[in-house]
């Protein structure tokens, strides 16, 4: 049996602007971030959807609202699609990171399978946390559509699984945009997921775009 998952990362919010980590931390969305958050709402209207879940941090539940009132269901909220927990490093700059803690940043960067983050989360755990969620909605919904609002790096560390990688290739799995949309199908009989779509932004013009216009993403694409 067929389940389809639709993954919605959640609308710019302060920490993206500001460029902290925000795992934990609960932050809102920018007035940038409530335009695209409607955006995507629009994409989605048409989409015969039969649940919709969403992480508990604001600036996932408010990514949602403005999808739940476009498809007129209720969201339903899990603890388990949060972020990953930083720990120590919560609502510290990102370019303070390699000073302060240089082995977590240099896992982080190059080594994900090896991230532990100080009173926080691996990203071993985090990912546990993150797949046994999405089975347990898979089951909730079999052979149904749902959405699921959550984060960058959970999409990113879910979608290793997805493509059938192991966590240290993680590195090479890109990064989505703000609101983008990720779109799997899971065949129970083979315990195999599909990827249809892979973090297609394309309701957002060019300048209601977030990580493309930043220093760090056109960094990463020179590499």
């Amino acid at each position: 049996m067929k389940t389809r998952l639709i993954f919605v990362r959640h609308a710019e919010a302060e920490g993206n602007v500001k460029r902290l980590f925000h795992g934990w931390y609960n932050s809102d969305l920018t007035a940038k971030g409530e335009k695209q958050a409607q955006l995507v709402a629009n994409r989605l209207e048409d989409i015969k959807i039969d649940a919709l879940y969403s992480s508990v941090l604001n600036r996932t539940l408010k990514t949602a609202i403005y999808i739940s009132d476009k498809i007129h269901l209720p969201i339903i909220t899990s603890s388990e699609l949060k972020e990953i927990n930083g720990g120590d490093l919560e609502n510290v700059e990102w370019e303070k990171i390699p000073s302060i803690w240089p082995e977590v940043h240099k896992n982080w960067e190059n080594y994900p399978h090896l991230v532990e983050l100080p009173n926080g989360e691996t990203m071993v755990d985090f990912q546990g946390r993150l797949l046994k969620e999405v089975y347990r909605i898979i089951n909730e919904n079999e052979g149904k559509t749902v959405c699921i609002v959550t984060h960058g790096t959970a999409i990113k560390a879910l979608k290793c699984r997805f493509m059938g990688l192991a966590l240290n290739d993680m590195k090479a799995v890109s990064w989505c945009e703000n609101t983008a949309v990720t779109v799997v199908d899971y065949e129970s009989e083979k315990d195999e997921f599909n990827i249809i779509v892979d973090g297609d932004a394309s309701h957002l013009p060019e300048d209601m775009r977030t990580i493309v216009h930043q220093a760090w993403w056109k960094k990463l694409q020179e590499e």
